[in-house]
């Protein structure tokens, strides 16, 4: 999901199709079948209605010259000051609290402040935050800002948790290793795209069946374990032509990824544990890289075994088999699966707790296209939805799946909100929490509600350059030069086609949620068979 995740951004948009089983005369007619029933409570969605021009945008006045600001803010005293900012981070505030609290008190949603996991993992947690979509874009800037070790944040995980390599992620575009990684990626989604429709709907099918079952036999199903063995299922027979049921890891290649990511993000979060043990130690200390190396040797063994027309293109390419290969597990296992682990869950919730009226209308646009299409999910079909890409799109908006991001600038430069202007002095590290920026009142209405069809229309898309969910705008395309999120238009994919499979096969859902370290826990409580 972040700038080394795979993506079809290069690709030309022209997947092979799935043809669907004929099914019943398209006739709505709203009787529901539930597998089991158990309705959830849902929060307030606001209900569908025609996008209207007052609905889709906010229209954004400011003064023609604003003025320069001094920067509020303070980093207090060494030690105790990143001390202090941890505990109202993770325990005394929680995160959206920190920050929102820090804008009253400033006035300003630019300023100083301390990031986690500061001393003793960091000892530079000095950072100025930026918090409205007005100063945001500045992170995504490669004439001002450089990206280089600063994938999570203020600290860098050990390199012997990724081969002794620093990977895509971590590497600014002006390192000479960029763009031959990244090319590296792009090479092996151009020689797979066949692959990636179909093994979606069989493995996606296999989860929903399985879901059905859970239903059936115990009332409700967790959506995340499945989830994550499909996603993990699906990326490795799409993209490596391998199933990993059928080697030596089996089952176990979502558990062995979690177990690494853990290593390497346990200073970023709140795990649950008792407060002495997770801040007094997992936040203070890095957790020892060789605890983890029979782990994720078991996976870096898969995807040797299963990449070789990528790492022989590699081999061309100056980078050598085993740097290759590193990447590819980085790509595939943390940006990718990771994505799929997070975002998926999130989406599901925000859908589910819209209702039924939502899940009809859903329902209605997609059987109606693929219908009209043959019964073939096509990626032109599903261009021809606009209510489903425009929930994908609010979806990322509203909760995206990578909150943070970090910059450090290469020169001096002024930094505008919609309120002033400051200035950031080279060598400064700039933060920017996602989710502050893309709820931003000055640039969307009604900025936290769940609004489904917000991206629909003219009007719609044009806020998408808003929506920066990928490490940029959503209106520009991954290359080489930039830190954009190589696997942009591949999160796309199959966040469409996730809806798709599901209101193909489904009337309507209920769940219950609850938090997670990552993500949003969801549980299935009722699954309402298509009935139309």
């Amino acid at each position: 999901m972040a700038s080394s995740s795979l993506a079809f951004s290069a690709l030309p948009l022209h997947f092979p199709s799935s043809k669907l089983s004929p099914s019943k005369h398209f006739k709505f007619e709203p009787t529901l079948h539930p597998i089991k029933a158990s309705v959830s409570e849902k929060l307030f969605i606001a209900p569908l209605a025609p996008p209207s021009p007052l609905a889709a945008t906010v229209v954004l006045t400011e003064p023609k010259k604003l003025p320069i600001r001094k920067i509020p803010g303070d980093y207090e005293f060494p030690l105790i000051g990143p001390w202090k900012n941890r505990q109202d981070y993770f325990y005394n505030q929680g995160r959206e609290e920190f920050f929102r609290s820090r804008i009253k008190k400033f006035h300003s949603t630019i300023f100083r402040t301390n990031m986690p996991p500061g001393p003793p993992i960091s000892f530079n947690s000095k950072v100025i935050v930026l918090l409205d979509g007005k100063s945001f874009p500045v992170l995504f800037d490669t004439d001002k800002v450089e990206k280089k070790d600063l994938f999570t944040g203020t600290f860098m995980p050990s390199t012997e948790l990724t081969g002794g390599y620093r990977v895509l992620s971590y590497l600014d575009p002006s390192e000479p290793s960029h763009a031959k990684l990244k090319k590296i990626m792009f090479f092996l989604l151009s020689s797979r795209r066949d692959q990636v429709i179909p093994e979606f709907q069989n493995c996606y099918t296999e989860m929903f069946e399985n879901l059905e079952r859970d239903l059936a036999t115990k009332g409700k199903a967790s959506f995340g374990k499945a989830n994550e063995q499909a996603a993990f299922n699906f990326l490795a027979r799409s993209l490596y032509g391998a199933d990993p049921a059928d080697s030596k890891l089996g089952s176990d290649g979502p558990k062995l990824v979690s177990k690494w990511v853990l290593f390497q993000l346990h200073p970023l979060l709140i795990l649950g544990l008792p407060r002495p043990i997770e801040d007094g130690i997992l936040h203070n200390f890095t957790l020892p890289a060789f605890l983890i190396k029979k782990d994720y040797q078991r996976l870096y063994d898969f995807f040797y075994q299963n990449s070789t027309p990528i790492l022989d293109q590699a081999e061309k390419l100056g980078v050598s088999r085993e740097e290759a290969c590193h990447n590819l597990l980085f790509a595939t296992c943390f940006n990718s699966f990771g994505g799929m682990k997070i975002f998926f869950p999130n989406m599901l919730k925000w859908v589910g707790r819209a209702g039924l009226k939502l899940h009809i209308k859903l329902a209605q646009e997609i059987r109606s296209v693929i219908r009209s299409n043959g019964g073939k999910i096509t990626m032109g079909a599903m261009e021809r939805m606009p209510l489903m890409k425009s929930v994908v799109y609010e979806a990322l908006r509203i909760e995206p799946p990578v909150a943070s991001q970090y910059a450090k600038a290469k020169r001096d430069f002024v930094v505008v909100s919609h309120d002033a202007a400051f200035r950031i002095k080279e060598g400064e590290i700039l933060f920017g929490f996602q989710p502050f920026a893309t709820k931003d009142p000055k640039i969307f209405h009604k900025p936290e509600e769940f609004l489904p069809d917000r991206f629909v229309g003219e009007n719609g898309e044009k806020l998408l350059k808003h929506v920066v969910w990928s490490n940029g705008p959503e209106t520009e395309r991954s290359t080489v030069n930039n830190k954009q999120c190589a696997g942009k238009d591949f999160v796309l994919l199959v966040s469409r086609l996730l809806l798709v499979e599901l209101f193909l096969r489904y009337d309507s859902f209920d769940i219950e949620v609850a938090a997670s370290p990552l993500g949003a826990s969801v549980t299935l409580t009722s699954l309402k068979r298509a009935s139309f």
